[in-house]
């Protein structure tokens, strides 16, 4: 099979279903309508209500749901062949990740810009928004945690990505105040994004290394990620997150026409099994496919995360009510083409040459000695990211790109995203403690009420959950959990989407049928976690599986409940 057939296909899918389902979503379902007013509006308060162009909001959306998800999720998925991880992308996107984003987007917007949390309690019931925010609190404490890690690793194995990442954001500060000046966006969005590359030729040639701590350039750089995911998720997000968000989309854009440009000149035959059947699960026969692949593949086909990221700090920018369809769902349909990039770069791109300590090798070899057996996907994320990388660079090279430039342009642009996402990550828990701590009569406690205090409470448990990780298995067992957790509130989100539309006499089932699917893997996957934690001797991640397996009954039978409660039709 060749990669540029099956990308052509990718994207042909992607233009129908947003014209067709998208739309239908939109004028037949919620009816979309620009008379409302939107909370960025009504609660403009220049810190984190702050209306923005369409274009501007699209940009922060995309890059805060996109980080590392469509890139780590497939480069480690495509173990079992391509063509599962390829339907799965595809379809899930369409059908299920998409009508996940734009459906809590609208929601949140018609409630006053609350999180799908904090929504939790007025569609379903009080004691199940308890339930929700805490399951909340545990998926981004790992984000929180996993991505630093990764991050940190990145910037061991590519020190010449240090440079122009940390220099994006004097450049991102310079964009925001040109906007407020009135200055055209993007003619000096365009300046910021040639900053940037000048930035990454300068990277090339001054690679930055730092001191060890604790023994540890990771450990190092991971408090440093920490104290700058502190400033930024509480600096207004119109000075730095909307701002290094849109350089961030021009960045995204221009990666994805040069690799697909690189795949239409080079358009590398699939040189890796359409299906694997050596991806067993380490030390038994029992194949790894189901239910590992829908939680290990989440952002590139549905992920919980973007809800919050939807309802957390995407809604507080949105200007007008017809925005949220290019927003929500199209931003997911292009999170999901770049994993569909990603899938055909390792399975064509890789095999174009690996270099290793034995030699360089070629198409089929190179595939097994990344992904030789299900133990494989344990050698390490950074391995598969690396993957990636090297199937990129080959592709780039064809073109006419140095191949030390293109690895670091692709080094970059990854953590350029994954920094995107701590920082949206902290702002979003944040909120969310600070909806945990909102009374009934709306007063908010005094310590959480202070930004820099709550945002101190968010980050302090993820630094001493990296610090444990990171000086016992180096955080490789939080991918696991992470992608169980992501996909459970995935399942969660849609099954409160559902519930709304039941009680509005909508067609619910557009986001049922899609709950029922995620839901029943997910559990099954986190039933699996407990047992595989328990037996290894993980009490940490066992306690966070647990307790999020009991607050996922205690919402389910909320969820039930609440549909034969008529108080709730007549609201």
């Amino acid at each position: 099979m060749n990669t540029l057939i099956l990308t052509i296909f990718a994207a042909i899918g992607y233009i129908v279903a947003y014209r067709l389902y998208g739309k239908f979503l939109a004028g037949k379902i919620f009816r979309s309508d620009d008379q409302k007013e939107m909370p960025s509006h009504e609660f403009n308060d220049g810190v984190d209500f702050v209306p923005a162009k369409p274009h501007i909001v699209f940009g922060h959306h995309f890059t805060t749901i996109a980080g590392l998800g469509p890139i780590v999720g497939p480069a480690i998925g495509i173990i079992w062949g391509w063509l599962p991880a390829f339907l799965w992308v595809v379809f899930g996107a369409i059908f299920m990740g998409a009508v996940h984003d734009f459906s809590v987007l609208v929601i949140s917007a018609r409630n006053k810009g609350r999180t799908i949390g904090d929504l939790t309690g007025s569609i379903i019931n009080p004691s199940t928004r308890i339930a929700f925010q805490f399951i909340i609190q545990f998926l981004l404490l790992i984000v929180l945690s996993l991505f630093t890690i990764i991050v940190a690793t990145l910037f061991v194995k590519y020190p010449e990505s240090v440079f122009p990442v940390w220099f994006q954001i004097p450049i991102a500060v310079w964009l925001g105040w040109q906007i407020r000046k009135g200055k055209n966006d993007f003619i000096y969005s365009v300046i910021a994004v040639l900053l940037l590359y000048i930035s990454i030729v300068i990277g090339v040639k001054i690679p930055i290394r730092i001191f060890p701590l604790l023994g540890s350039e990771v450990i190092t750089w991971s408090f440093i990620i920490f104290i700058y995911a502190f400033f930024a998720s509480t600096v207004p997000v119109h000075k730095l997150l909307q701002p290094r968000d849109y350089i961030n989309s021009h960045q995204l854009i221009i990666a994805i026409v040069l690799l697909v440009v690189g795949i239409t000149v080079v358009h590398p035959v699939i040189n890796v099994p359409a299906l694997n059947p050596a991806a067993t699960r380490e030390g038994t026969d029992i194949p790894g496919l189901m239910p590992l692949l829908f939680i290990t593949i989440a952002c590139g086909a549905i992920s919980g995360f973007h809800s919050l990221a939807s309802s957390g700090t995407t809604v507080k920018q949105i200007d007008r009510e017809k925005d949220m369809l290019p927003v929500g769902y199209g931003a997911m349909l292009l999170e999901s083409f770049l994993a569909v990039v990603v899938i055909m770069i390792v399975a064509g791109g890789l095999g174009m040459g690996l270099k290793t300590s034995s030699g360089i090798l070629y198409g089929l070899d190179a595939y097994n000695y990344q992904y030789s057996s299900w133990s494989g996907i344990n050698a390490g994320i950074g391995n598969k990211i690396s993957a990636f990388v090297t199937g990129a660079a080959n592709l780039l090279s064809q073109i006419g790109i140095p191949e030390k430039f293109a690895a670091s342009l692709i080094a970059v642009f990854i953590v350029s995203f994954a920094n995107t996402t701590l920082d949206s990550s902290t702002r979003i828990q944040r909120f969310s403690m600070q909806e945990i701590f909102t009374r009934k009569d709306g007063k908010t406690n005094m310590v959480t009420e202070n930004r820099y205090i709550a945002t101190f409470l968010v980050v302090l448990p993820a630094v001493l959950l990296t610090l444990n990780e990171l000086l016992s298995k180096g955080g490789l067992e939080l991918w696991r959990l992470f992608g169980a957790l992501n996909q459970l509130l995935a399942a969660l989100g849609l099954g409160i989407v559902s519930v709304y539309l039941f009680h509005k006499k909508k067609n619910y089932m557009v986001a049922f049928i899609p709950m029922l699917f995620v839901l029943m893997f997910t559990v099954w996957a986190m039933i699996d976690n407990v047992f595989e934690f328990y037996s290894g001797n993980k009490p940490i991640l066992l306690a966070l599986a647990v307790l999020v397996l009991v607050f996922t009954i205690w919402m389910l039978i909320g969820g039930i409940l609440s549909l034969f409660d008529k108080s709730k039709n007549k609201a």
